[in-house]
């Protein structure tokens, strides 16, 4: 039970968003995209999580893949944290894990969520940043290499390594 104190405090503190997305490659090693029809450029398979229902950033993550091309895949491990300012909105914290690789199968069972994406496609790292605005491209690299590396999760800062 709650007082109305400490519910009057919970409602002061500051207000902070949420999500999680996937990268997801082909055998070449491509990045699989997909383009929203309610905002410029191109994003991963993801979303906002839907932490008020008690959902944490991995669930997320497999739900909005699941809702957005309609692949049912567990998050492999943490790639990236990447905290981001934002203009006219609280901060962003977006959580990116790792997809895996699809194959031809994975591929052709993909099925777009039509109220909120246009098309994918896939990508090499070379032409991310021409489909990846803002903070968005410098997040998906940084986490590519953190997949390579094999290293942890990286920490991020609008895109940018911390350390």
């Amino acid at each position: 039970m709650t007082t109305p104190d400490y519910a009057a405090y919970i409602a002061s503190l500051p207000r902070v968003l949420s999500g999680a997305a996937a990268i997801f490659r082909d055998a070449e090693g491509r990045v699989l995209l997909v383009e929203p029809n309610y905002r410029a450029g191109w994003a991963l398979p993801g979303g906002t999580i839907e932490s008020d229902d008690g959902e944490t950033p991995r669930q997320g993550a497999r739900r909005e893949t699941l809702e957005e091309i309609g692949l049912d895949v567990e998050p492999g491990r943490l790639l990236a944290v990447d905290w981001v300012q934002g203009v006219g909105r609280p901060p962003l914290v977006a959580y990116v894990y790792d997809g895996g690789v699809l194959d031809e199968e994975d591929l052709k069972r993909i099925r777009l969520q039509e109220e909120e994406l246009l098309s994918w496609r896939l990508v090499p790292r070379a032409e991310l940043s021409g489909y990846l605005l803002g903070p968005l491209g410098s997040r998906v690299l940084a986490a590519l290499d953190a997949l390579a590396e094999g290293t942890g999760p990286v920490e991020l800062e609008n895109g940018e390594r911390v350390v």
